[in-house]
């Protein structure tokens, strides 16, 4: 029997280089499942996702889901993908030990807690204030440099890094710190700055949760002294104030402490993120 992918559409291109198609995934012409595949600006026309991949409950068990991801891999070559990514529920265990032996590697996590409805109080001597014009303006800047070293460390080229952090930046914050469903906050600790949380509610978080946690930074002298965990406080005040039940954020798996520290604060994963080279 042969596997294949038959288009259901045609392919939806923009001028920033996006591109995205749907298929089905068919047995000797028989449809048994569906794929979407996008390759979009905002990690660089080099990474294509694999997305929704759904095979037929009767055709389980059968290798059709390892044959699809293949042929969708040849598919993204052909768009001049150099990388693969896909994002598997945690628990949907028999996709992601299908990944794992198609030998994607996982890079990140979406994680994803229920608020308390008391969350506990800050430290003594700590406290947040709202972020001003003028230092929304230096941190945009180091935070755009911060966001496109992060990209470069992964292989995307530093013009197109630095494009894409411009236009991330640009997208979710498009009016500053007057951004509607946006907060960002700067912990203080005993008269000095010591952080900043940037967390979207409602309209700025992904669909799944009612807000997310964009970032928390903590300035590099003040690190290893709990403030990570003060602004992880921060926003579940944010988020109970907002009438938020649930908020999310993604972590990188090579970066431990902040792996430890949201499990520590009761966080879950929600979705687990795999990427394999295309060579």
């Amino acid at each position: 029997m042969t596997t294949t992918l038959r288009p259901t559409g045609p392919e939806r291109r923009d001028r920033d280089g996006a591109r995205a198609r749907g298929y089905e995934v068919c047995v000797n012409s028989r449809p048994v499942g569906t794929v979407g595949l996008t390759a979009d600006a905002r990690s660089g026309p080099a990474v294509g996702r694999i997305e929704g991949l759904r095979i037929a409950v009767p055709d389980r068990r059968r290798g059709r889901g390892t044959v699809a991801v293949l042929a969708a891999e040849e598919v993204l070559r052909g768009w001049g993908c150099a990388r693969a990514e896909i994002a598997v529920p945690e628990a949907s265990g028999a996709a992601l030990r299908m990944a794992e032996a198609l030998g994607y590697t996982e890079f990140a996590r979406n994680l994803r807690k229920r608020v308390p409805g008391d969350p506990p109080p800050l430290p003594a001597g700590s406290e947040s204030r709202p972020m001003n014009a003028t230092e929304f303006t230096a941190w945009r800047r180091q935070a755009e440099e911060s966001y496109a070293r992060f990209w470069t460390g992964r292989g995307i080229p530093a013009e197109q890094a630095r494009a894409k952090a411009r236009a991330d930046h640009a997208r979710l914050l498009p009016d500053g710190v007057r951004t509607s469903g946006t907060r960002l906050r700067i912990l203080a600790h005993e008269g000095a700055d010591t952080g900043v949380l940037w967390l979207g509610l409602g309209e700025r978080a992904p669909e799944g949760v009612d807000a997310h946690v964009y970032e928390v930074e903590v300035a590099e002298e003040f690190r290893g002294r709990g403030h990570g965990r003060s602004l992880m406080l921060v926003a579940e005040h944010e988020c109970r104030a907002a009438g938020a039940e649930t908020v999310g954020l993604r972590v990188f798996t090579d970066n431990t402490p902040a792996v430890r520290l949201y499990a520590s604060l009761g966080y879950e994963t929600a979705l687990r993120l795999l990427a394999k080279p295309l060579l």
